[in-house]
């Protein structure tokens, strides 16, 4: 069969939407749902959604960028866009399944679909792996699981693919139907059931139920009976189930896993016999992930032998891109372990993020089974490059190479890596953001160590996929209308600098707010936009904060007239902020001051309050609550006071990160969301529906043992009575892993132990107590992450997770990574 066509004029029949045309005849081929990411916008249709944003509200942005078919919920933006096609519908969501149900019928397709609460994508990426020298296979890009990412996927499915594999997640009762309608799975696996997204569920029971019900239809159900516990083996779903255990009798039943060298070797009993395969994994999520897989093989009918041969070449799944640092000022986005279309386009979005530099390169390998011929393949590729605005290309491979000719900029080919390697002395790369993107097969990790700084084993990494969830939650809980000012003082709490605010920018929030006036000048040098409020602004920055057009917090009518002074006769309606102090005591006007404030103001021309804003003390505190209600009311009253005088509204605000959380009154016209973006907020019980965002982790240098009675480290504060071993760990005091945490006080994790200091923690290292754990050098030990918490960190040394954040030393290298 052909790919079906379809025209606007037949979305709007399929989706019974009442259509207003200027071109019936225009052809669909892309959906999109963000008007950031655009790839062919004459043949794409703009599905204005409505969650955490009103999706209305990026019309203007998605015409912007050419794009002429919308389907929207409101009928005013028709009229404002007469040129356009606009389908009106009910609801834009459901109508962007009901497409993809539509197009999924057209498909004779045998259909692999996963759910579980982890390690869905690793499954689905290992089962491409394990099946794509059979099939031709189209799958969720990365992690499209949810009730937006399935049918984008399912979108995909031409008809040259013999097999789909398409992941789905959940977070609420009533969720899978929708899905499983979607995907029409014909062989259903559930990875496993745990904790993830609990909180919109009763119930494991209640999760576990509607996880099944994607299965409902399927010819084959795969699944661990440890999963399934709160079910009747009768009512599960499947005309036919296959089962894998380690732990019980199964259809698959692993009765020895043994670590060699690296690798894990399993062993198992399958239709009476005993048969083996290898991993080359080690970890316990992995050796799971790979239980699945294997018996997913088997189920499918390959002989154990097939199996085995083809489960010990699994490679590494990396799911996030991660930006580093790199040399002579560049920055390098390495994805060097994936190479196809739809995770090419998600990268190329993310290099476009980026602002820091003004030239974007990226080194790309061929890409192979993609069921397409070389000249389709590359003549799309050159066009999503141009529309991207990649100025330099490096392509890597003989096929790509063949067709140099398509790419119509700046562009290098080499056959292979080594080619490439062996030129890298005389290639120039300076200021600039790089992208590294290949196929497994090119060894694309070699260039990426070329390119990126060197720099000690230490690493923040920062999730900037957590933080957009983190921000996303905070977007749920304003007012419509109400804006956001992201705090990014203090380096971002730690994590970064334009890194964050590239971010932040892309995610539309409002304003930036700075400590100082340097910081917000480096981020206008990294080509941040947004407006930015310096909140200590000194005189003698002025100038610079000026002619940056950064926007200063005036707290005092000394800086007030200090700021007056340095603006030149033609500067007029400069913005400023108002500081009032309704309680906090820090900074900012009393009420005291206010007429003679009030003089001043409405005296100038040549500034514009921007905003007025006061700072809660203690939002977080329900014992406090009365004292807050006194601020805002407080605030209210001198706000009200200001703008009566001004004769025109700035935005109000007073709401920290707890205030969102707590106090809805305190919304006003804009919050401030501070800690709670980087997953804290005191006033949520242990951070209920935040991410985590930032991990610290470093590796073990050496490992000792120790006789009965030797000490350990400066002197000698660290006794070891009974002997035993210690590592010693590539962090210390100067990486802000403060002293207090010496002496057993901080632990870290290690291969799953959590182990205690040992001793005083030096300059540049840090010596754990591992007695009675087998680890070696190059082992990773976490400092922090998600389970062992900066919260816990925090509360052993008596102090806040700002503190520990902030004080990680810049020499501490940052890796961001995003899926």
């Amino acid at each position: 069969m052909q790919n079906p066509i379809y025209t606007i004029a037949k979305i709007a029949e399929i989706l019974s939407a009442d259509a207003k045309l200027v071109d019936e005849q225009v052809i669909i081929q892309y959906l999109v749902i963000d008007s950031r990411s655009v790839l062919v916008p004459e043949n794409s249709v703009f599905f204005a959604l409505s969650s955490h944003r009103d999706g209305h509200e990026f019309i203007k942005d998605a015409y912007t960028k050419e794009i002429r078919n919308f389907v929207i919920t409101e009928a005013k933006y028709i009229n404002e866009y007469p040129d356009c096609n606009f389908l009106l519908v009910e609801d834009a969501l459901v109508s962007l399944q009901k497409l993809a149900i539509e197009h999924r019928n057209q498909f004779d397709l045998k259909t692999i679909g996963i759910t579980g609460s982890n390690g869905k994508t690793i499954v689905k990426e290992w089962l491409y792996q394990l099946l794509a020298a059979d099939f031709n296979i189209v799958k969720s890009p990365k992690s499209y699981n949810s009730q937006i990412g399935v049918p984008l996927s399912v979108w995909q499915i031409e008809a040259d693919h013999t097999l789909g594999i398409f992941e789905a997640g959940i977070s609420a009762v009533n969720e899978m139907q929708y899905l499983a309608e979607i995907i029409r799975p014909e062989i259903g696996i559930l990875t496993n059931i745990g904790e993830a997204h609990a909180e919109g569920f009763s119930s494991k029971k209640e999760k576990l139920t509607e996880k099944l019900k994607l299965f409902a239809a399927s010819e084959l159900f795969i699944y661990s009976p440890e999963y399934v516990t709160e079910v009747n083996t009768k009512d599960l779903p499947g005309k036919k189930q296959f089962s894998w255990s380690s732990k019980q009798a199964a259809d698959l039943q692993v009765i020895a896993v043994e670590p060699i060298e690296g690798n894990c070797y399993l062993r198992a009993i399958y239709q009476n016999r005993e048969i083996e395969c290898i991993l080359p994994f080690k970890d316990k999520a992995s050796i799971e992930n790979g239980m699945i897989c294997w018996a997913t093989l088997l189920a499918l009918g390959y002989t154990p032998e097939q199996a085995d041969l083809r489960l010990e070449k699994l490679s590494h799944v990396s799911m996030r891109l991660e930006l580093k640092n790199g040399i002579n000022q560049c920055s390098i986005i390495d994805d060097s372990y994936s190479a196809d279309i739809s995770s090419l386009a998600i990268a190329l979005d993310f290099l476009n993020q980026q602002n820091q530099h003004a030239k974007k390169t990226v080194i790309l390998s061929e890409l192979f089974e993609t069921g397409r011929a070389d000249l389709d393949l590359y003549t799309e590729i050159s066009e999503l490059l141009l529309q991207k605005k990649v100025n330099r290309l490096i392509g890597i491979g003989t096929h790509i190479s063949k067709y140099a000719d398509l790419f119509k900029f700046e562009a290098q080919f080499f056959d292979d890596t080594n080619g490439f390697i062996d030129a890298f002395p005389g290639l120039q790369f300076n200021h600039e953001t790089i992208l590294v993107k290949g196929a497994r097969r090119f060894e694309f990790g070699r260039i990426s160590k070329l390119l990126t700084q060197k720099i000690h084993d230490t690493v923040l990494e920062i999730d900037l996929n957590a933080m957009v969830g983190n921000l996303q939650f905070y977007r749920s809980k304003i007012k419509p209308g109400v804006k956001i000012m992201a705090m990014v003082k203090a380096f971002s709490y730690g994590s970064g600098s334009f890194e964050i605010a590239n971010l932040l920018q892309f995610h539309k929030v409002d304003y930036l707010a700075v400590a100082y006036a340097d910081e917000g000048i480096a981020l206008r040098k990294a080509g941040i936009t947004l407006p930015i409020m310096v909140m200590s602004p000194e005189e003698s920055a002025f100038e610079a904060i000026i002619k940056h057009k950064l926007e200063p917090e005036i707290y005092s009518l000394e800086i007030l007239n200090s700021f007056l002074n340095a603006l030149s006769d033609y500067d007029f309606d400069y913005p400023i902020h108002i500081k009032i102090d309704s309680g906090m005591h820090r900074l900012g006007f009393d009420q005291s001051e206010i007429d003679t404030l009030s003089n001043l103001l409405k005296d100038s021309a040549r500034i514009k309050v921007q905003s007025i804003f006061s700072h809660l003390v203690a939002s977080d505190a329900a014992e406090h609550d009365g004292f807050t209600q006194e601020q805002i009311e407080r605030f209210k009253i001198i706000a009200n006071q200001l703008v009566e005088v001004l004769g025109y509204k700035p935005l109000l605000h007073i709401s920290n990160t707890s205030g969102i959380s707590r106090w809805p009154e305190g919304q006003m016209d804009m919050v401030r969301l501070g800690i709670g973006l980087y997953g804290f907020d005191s006033a949520l019980p242990n951070n209920r529906a935040l991410q985590t965002v930032m991990v610290l982790k470093t590796t073990v240098t050496q490992v000792k043992t120790l006789a009965p009675g030797e000490t350990v480290g400066y002197s000698r504060r660290g006794v070891m009575p009974n002997g035993g071993k210690i590592a010693t760990v590539k962090i210390g005091y100067a990486d802000g892993y403060t002293r207090y945490f010496g002496n057993g006080v901080g632990k870290m994790l290690i291969n799953g132990h959590l182990v205690p200091t040992i001793g005083s923690i030096c300059m540049d290292m840090t010596m754990l107590d591992i007695t009675g754990i087998d680890l070696k050098p190059g082992d990773e030990a976490i400092v922090f992450n998600k389970e062992h918490t900066i919260m816990q960190l925090a509360k052993d040394i008596g102090t806040i997770p700002y503190e520990i954040l902030t004080n990680i030393s810049q020499r501490v290298k940052r890796v961001y990574f995003y899926e």
